[in-house]
């Protein structure tokens, strides 16, 4: 009898990992509480720019910008949300995105890695908008890739995979889950040669150590309700905020509604399109993440001035 043919959406969830050990120069996990810690990874000198990826990524992913940016003289910080890559996954924390943009803000503050620029990915977004209104110290620019005004940390078709969450673990088996994973990156890639036999190891290296745990922090994720909706709160965000997008058609990213909404909302927004790029400039295109960075970073320093 063939297994049930597993969601896609719910085998992408094997994509919270672990980098590997030659990928940053320190890492180490910021204890928050008793059952909560958030793994980051830190290397160079200079302004901070903190990275946040979304909620099947991990500092592996961001592995080409980490380099490029501490050459260009930046502090580079990845923190990795509860629940994601390295981090610690509870089965019973709150995994809401407001819960998340405050844990992200007391590593930050641990760290004294406030006043950065925070890039953050897909849903990440979502926490470094969170982040930028509840924590503005934090916060000097945001750079979002390919990611919107989430308001839930699980979408509908999250929540609905969820339910096959058993069988995962029953028929998966890792080989099995690795094609699919290996399959999901191409597929939301304008140019999938990125995704080598060792980049999908990569994707798949903590998921692959403890599967169960994984699938307790998204069950945790798809339960999880927001205090407040974010819609409510885009004005008060008072840093530059810069999207970056690809022009190849692919799944995930903003709606044209959420485009729209952050245009209208923020006090400060711009969209950068990448050309020829999909779901993962990180990885496509990290020359432009970084110009991005850039481009945030000097929006940043008038505002900073006039604070003084």
């Amino acid at each position: 009898m063939n297994a049930p043919r597993l969601p896609p959406i719910l085998v992408a969830g094997a994509l919270a990992l672990a980098a590997p050990a030659d990928v940053v120069a320190d890492e180490r996990l910021v204890p928050l509480s008793r059952s909560e810690s958030l793994r980051v990874t830190e290397e160079g000198r200079g302004p901070a720019v903190v990275l946040i990826p979304g909620l099947f990524g991990s500092a592996f992913g961001f592995r080409h910008v980490v380099s490029r940016l501490e050459r260009e003289g930046y502090r580079v910080v990845v923190v990795e949300p509860l629940g994601v890559g390295g981090s610690s996954r509870p089965d019973d924390a709150d995994y809401s995105l407001t819960a998340q943009a405050d844990r992200i803000a007391r590593a930050m503050e641990a760290l004294g890695a406030e006043r950065a620029v925070v890039v953050a990915h897909s849903v990440g977004a979502s926490m470094a908008l969170r982040l930028s209104y509840r924590h503005p110290h934090c916060v000097a620019a945001i750079v979002s890739l390919d990611g919107g005004p989430a308001e839930a940390a699980a979408t509908p078709g999250f929540q609905r995979a969820m339910r096959f969450a058993p069988l995962l673990r029953l028929f998966g088996g890792m080989r099995r889950v690795r094609g699919i994973v290996r399959k999901t990156l191409v597929a939301r890639s304008a140019d999938p040669r990125w995704v080598t036999e060792d980049v999908v190891d990569g994707y798949m290296a903590a998921s692959s150590r403890d599967l169960g745990a994984t699938l307790a922090a998204y069950k945790g994720m798809a339960r999880a309700r927001e205090p407040e909706e974010l819609r409510d709160h885009l004005g008060e965000v008072r840093c530059p905020v810069r999207l970056v997008l690809g022009d190849a058609p692919h799944e995930g990213g903003p709606s044209g509604a959420e485009i729209r909404l952050l245009r209208d909302r923020l006090p400060s927004f711009a969209v950068d399109v990448i050309p020829g790029v999909g779901h993962f400039a990180f990885e496509e295109d990290p020359d432009a993440v970084v110009a991005a960075v850039d481009r945030a970073a000097a929006s940043a320093r008038p505002r900073a001035a006039a604070s003084r």
